[in-house]
């Protein structure tokens, strides 16, 4: 579901003087949730745990500067779009143009003034929020409500790099609404989009458990990107979850209500590549609508195990 963000701003405050941190902390008062670190590998371990809406931060640091921290926050994919305000006293052209150059946002100068840090943190936290909404609209199916194919792909890709180091097993389905054409032949493109509608959101109730990404993947094909490798299980759970919706379709060959067809693989990623897996969860996805659809044949690539269900 797409939803504005309601919860307190969250903001890192870096400074390795414990005065410094308390006095912005009280410029920004109780309507921010306010995490602090003491020094730059600190500062690092709290954001990659849970990202914040904004990041104040020190320039002059031991051990591991302001600079250095930007640098890493930026290129991190959990970070790379939290807003970084460097905090301080440094005057020289030359520095504002380094950290702007790192993708720092902005640069409040010592002394601070509470007037300063409140506005300018207000300003790049609600620009970050009006962002991470309109990526919301960009990433999820209108129709649907659930993701798009690109938030798919990305969340796919995402995940596959991740994995190669851990050699977690994932599992990808493909689906496809059997004889969909038929069914707008029967009840129109009103009833086809409910249609869809309904489907999404049996997928979005079946998948849903952390970790679990259930997608639109175009026109009347879905996808699902699971974590483990219990494919069959889920196989049949997809079932289940269409079953349950029982939709008439009245010009379906192969009874009255709704079915999809699907192709499924688990695999762990550093065997495949990403586009090898969707060609073949795509191939398995063809094989079972040749062989009358309603089914799902699902592949254990590791040792070649074939499950037809449904």
């Amino acid at each position: 579901m797409i939803t504005r963000d309601r919860s307190p701003p969250r903001v890192l405050i870096v400074d390795d003087q414990p005065g410094n941190i308390r006095v912005l902390a009280e410029a920004l008062d109780s309507h921010y949730e306010i995490q602090f670190a003491n020094n730059g590998r600190q500062a690092l371990e709290l954001a990659f745990a849970e990202p914040p809406d904004l990041v104040l931060l020190d320039v002059v640091m031991p051990v591991m500067g302001g600079f250095e921290v930007c640098h890493a926050l930026k290129s991190d994919a959990r970070t790379r779009h939290v807003p970084v305000i460097f905090v301080t006293t440094l005057g020289e052209s030359e520095d504002e143009e380094r950290g702007f150059a790192l993708g720092a946002v902005d640069y409040i100068t010592k002394p601070i003034s509470p007037a300063t840090v409140r506005a300018r943190s207000r300003t790049h936290i609600e620009l970050k929020r009006q962002r991470d909404l309109l990526d919301q609209l960009a990433s999820f199916d209108p129709l649907t409500g659930i993701a798009n194919r690109r938030q798919f792909e990305a969340e796919l890709q995402q995940r596959w790099s991740d994995a190669i180091q851990s050699a977690q097993a994932q599992t990808l389905v493909l689906i496809d609404i059997d004889h969909f054409k038929a069914y707008i032949e029967a009840y129109g493109h009103r009833d086809g989009d409910d249609c869809l509608g309904a489907v999404g959101a049996a997928l979005a109730g079946a998948f849903g458990a952390p970790g679990e990404l259930a997608a639109r993947y175009g026109g009347d094909e879905f996808a699902l990107l699971l974590p483990g490798s219990d494919g069959a299980a889920r196989a049949a759970k997809l079932h289940q979850a269409i079953a349950r919706l029982e939709l008439a379709h009245e010009l379906s060959p192969i009874g009255a209500k709704l079915t999809v067809s699907a192709g499924s693989v688990d695999l762990i990623p550093r065997n495949k590549s990403v586009r090898a897996s969707l060609d073949i969860a795509a191939r398995l996805l063809a094989e079972a609508r040749h062989d009358g659809g309603n089914r799902c044949i699902h592949v254990r690539l590791a040792d070649g195990e074939r499950i037809s269900i449904f």
